[in-house]
């Protein structure tokens, strides 16, 4: 496996390509660390401070924070990250199957994919808009959040920082999703989905020192003091955790396929070919863990804008993070949106008409609708089996945080969003380096085998 490390060296393009992908990505970490103008620093560390203490606060911004690699810590140019622009890329394939033009321009080629994308950087700018005018006020008015009871976070608020601001972040946002494409043009991997992994892992030395603190340092968290053992416990967890991420991300069933293709010459015989259809046991990746959090967040901030009533102060404990009915409410989202992902991706009749017209057929089920409704049923069963696995591994941090003790900022990385793109991209990544690797007669990373893919999965 280290041979595989050091072979990559020895090719011209794949080295390229990956210094390529390294500067890139130095570029992305420095649009992380160049604050906007007008906020002051100090005030913006304690109001992240505060929010970080009361869990659950920032809804949407924790969320944002985190694939922005801290950014939003310092209210960085690049704060937003790559995220308007995978929001469009959502938004577009939820939308590609429900409107005939889009899915005809799907299908044009490459001139209908250049104008699904231009449609879909348009939308990242509104998105970027939108998102840039809701954290400038949010800078200015943090009482909002709950936290910064008369802190003042913007040396100048008014109407010019947030044009300011907004045509900043907007600016920002798409200069990383411009570097996004080139990595995947010019380098090695999905360039969205490389940029939100290593903003990702930013965020593990923090954790580690925040470990190491508990540990050795003698600070106690929650009441309870951190020892060795506990931390043996932790690294058993993690690599189980991890282990479980990554067969659930590489979990497939496959159902055999054969061709049946006419040879013609003497006798006009027939062969048969057989291949395979892989029915991914986590079809949807990280998409439910995004929607149930971006939905439950909602929630949270109506409710701070709403009349100081007794009957809000009763149903806001229900959505406060790590309480049980956001456990509880959390888990049922994520099953919800398992199925609905796959029902809306994944379309098995128009694949029993495309294994039909090129005269392939499922051995024992015969072709057409019955091979429909085969492939219906078979990808239920998997969906069921794969929304389960999912929703254990995406609360699982949650109660490590919450119910005993750990700091969330050493629990993310014990499941849920993080460790899935994590093991997914980095698994997807390898791949295409292994590809390189064996076109040019090199060994893989794997004595036995190589590594797979996650074919129709979304690049996240």
């Amino acid at each position: 496996m280290l041979s595989a490390y050091k072979n990559c060296l020895k090719i011209p393009e794949l080295r390229k390509r990956l210094f390529f992908t390294f500067a890139i990505i130095a570029l992305c970490r420095l649009a992380s660390c160049i604050p906007c103008p007008g906020v002051d620093p100090a005030a913006l560390s304690e109001l992240f401070k505060q929010m970080g203490n009361n869990k659950g606060t920032g809804g949407v911004m924790d969320m944002l924070n985190l694939f922005s690699g801290g950014a939003m810590e310092n209210f960085a140019i690049g704060a937003l990250g790559i995220m308007p622009y995978i929001s469009a890329s959502i938004i577009l394939q939820l939308m590609t199957p429900v409107i005939p033009s889009l899915n005809k321009m799907v299908r044009e080629g490459e001139s209908g994919q250049q104008k699904y994308n231009q449609i879909m950087r348009g939308i990242t700018v509104i998105i970027c808009i939108v998102q840039g005018l809701i954290f400038s006020l949010a800078m200015m008015r943090p009482e909002k959040l709950n936290l910064g009871n008369g802190m003042s976070v913007v040396t100048n608020p008014g109407v010019g920082f947030i044009i300011s601001t907004v045509i900043i972040l907007t600016g920002g946002g798409m200069l990383v999703m411009w570097l996004g494409e080139m990595i995947t043009e010019h380098g090695v991997g999905n360039g969205a989905s490389l940029i939100i992994t290593v903003n990702i892992i930013a965020r593990l030395p923090g954790a580690l020192l925040s470990l190491f603190t508990l540990v050795w340092g003698g600070a106690a968290t929650g009441g309870a003091e951190l020892t060795k053992l506990h931390l043996l416990i932790l690294l058993v967890m993690f690599f189980l955790v991890t282990a479980g991420a990554i067969a659930l991300t590489q979990g497939m069933r496959k159902v055999p396929i054969r061709y049946a293709q006419r040879v013609t010459g003497v006798g006009n015989t027939s062969q048969v070919q057989t291949s395979y259809l892989p029915l991914m046991v986590n079809y949807s990746n990280v998409m439910p863990i995004i929607f149930a959090g971006a939905i439950l967040s909602f929630p949270m901030m109506l409710l701070r804008f709403a009349p100081d009533w007794r009957i809000f102060h009763w149903i806001m404990p229900f959505f406060q993070y790590g309480s049980y009915c956001y456990l509880v409410s959390y888990g049922l989202l994520i099953l919800l949106f398992s199925f609905f992902w796959v029902a809306n991706q994944f379309n098995p009749i128009q694949i029993a008409d495309d294994l039909q017209k090129r005269s392939g057929y499922i051995p024992g089920i015969r072709p057409g609708q019955p091979t429909a409704e085969f492939l219906d049923h078979s990808m239920t069963r998997i969906t069921l089996a794969g929304a389960i696995a999912l929703t254990a591994l995406a609360i699982f941090p949650m109660i490590l945080s919450n119910w005993m003790s750990v700091p969330p900022v050493i629990a993310q990385f014990f499941g849920g969003t993080s460790l899935l793109i994590i093991v997914g991209v980095g698994l997807d990544t390898l791949r295409q380096i292994e590809t390189h690797l064996l076109n040019r007669h090199y060994d893989g990373f794997m004595s036995k085998g190589s590594l797979r893919s996650r074919e129709g999965s979304h690049p996240i």
